[in-house]
């Protein structure tokens, strides 16, 4: 079977985001019977150009995949409809793998104009009710625009869980065709936790800097805080504007509360980052997985986040604490919970968050769930 996937960005050598990683750890998990054709933009998520890859040809990725980096030149004229439309065509996949809604080069485009027996779409958390409250308008007129053409008759979708399932059917109605399909993760080694002293504490975020990481609530979480904090801050800046609105609470921090960003960050150095750290933080306003938050826990670092991803009852398991975002108090009184902690209780926490990692991921039932998607097992 040959899977032609169209995704917007697909960069592995960078921690781009969430969408980006799932399908790395598809493309390096799920190669049973199944070849992978990648066509994708040859920038960043950030909008810089992609270094050390060749553009507008097919470029081997892994023994089972290869990539195509369209230049900007071709996205900007009508040569990307033609070279798109073409590689599909030539390609004659079984199955082409949408990745997203809302691109009109990469998502709309390949879904309305290219003739191929089966179509699926992997929401991504799109459609969350936390995502659509940013960017209304342009994603109100997107899902207009599919249910006008009635597009989700003619394609199966992906969703991550079944809440996202019910997300689907949301939007589009009882009748879609949706299989529940768990993104692959990326299994890091537990760290011995480094010393942890009573009112001090080191947080990290590594991740794509915009309203839906939440870094903003943090930082303002933080004005707050009076024990000694360093928050590490890893990723690409995505949203400046955001960035912006983070800066000018940094600037009014208290001398105790350190922040650092670190830029963007290779994904082989993300576990020696995370291992450096106490306590990952995000409090996303949604996540359809939460790769980063996987991660951190094999590492064995407790995590605190929303309750807007697949991540909950993390204090049950001492592997975290669920705040509310919109409530600044939950993220101050999440802090201070692990800030007080001495070196004895902060390793309880740290094996819990491993043990809690370990038994959350069951790597065969997913291979069954992409084999029940791909050949309609």
């Amino acid at each position: 079977m040959v899977c032609f996937i169209s995704i917007p960005w697909f960069y592995p050598a960078y921690r781009a985001g969430g969408t980006i990683q799932s399908v790395v750890n598809m493309v390096a998990n799920f190669n049973e019977g199944i070849r992978y054709k990648i066509f994708c933009s040859n920038k960043d998520i950030d909008g810089k150009m992609l270094s050390h890859v060749k553009y507008d040809m097919w470029v081997k990725y892994n023994e089972n995949t290869e990539v195509w980096y369209a230049s900007n030149t071709s996205i900007l004229s009508r040569g990307f409809y033609t070279t798109i439309l073409r590689e599909i065509k030539k390609t004659d996949p079984d199955v082409l793998f949408i990745d997203g809604i809302y691109s009109l080069y990469f998502n709309l485009i390949p879904l309305l104009f290219c003739k191929v027996h089966r179509k699926i779409i992997s929401v991504r958390g799109m459609l969350h009710p936390g995502a659509l409250s940013q960017k209304k308008e342009k994603k109100f007129f997107y899902l207009f625009l599919w249910k006008l053409l009635k597009l989700y008759k003619y394609c199966d979708f992906s969703a991550s869980d079944n809440l996202e399932k019910q997300h689907i059917k949301n939007i589009f109605g009882r009748k879609a065709n949706i299989f529940v399909t768990t993104d692959f993760p990326r299994t890091l080694q537990w760290h011995v936790p480094p010393p942890k002293e009573v009112n001090s504490l080191t947080l990290v975020t590594v991740a794509v800097i915009s309203p839906m990481k939440n870094h903003l609530s943090v930082l303002n979480a933080l004005v707050s805080c009076t024990a000694n904090i360093t928050y590490n801050i890893y990723g690409p800046i995505k949203d400046f504007d955001y960035w912006n609105l983070c800066i000018a609470i940094i600037k009014k921090l208290p001398a105790k509360i350190s922040v650092n960003y670190h830029g963007d960050i290779h994904p082989s150095q993300v576990e020696i980052t995370l291992a450096k750290n106490h306590v990952f933080i995000m409090p996303s306003k949604s996540e359809n997985f939460g790769h980063a938050i996987y991660e951190a826990l094999t590492v064995g670092r407790p995590v605190v986040t929303s309750y807007n991803t697949p991540w909950n009852n993390l204090q049950t398991y001492y592997a975290g604490i669920n705040a509310n975002p919109e409530k600044s108090e939950d993220l101050v009184e999440a802090i201070k919970f692990f800030s007080e902690m001495n070196h004895q209780e902060f390793q309880i926490w740290c094996r819990a968050a491993g043990k809690y990692a370990g038994k959350a991921i069951n790597i065969n039932e997913i291979k069954n769930q992409y084999r029940k998607m791909f050949f309609k097992i």
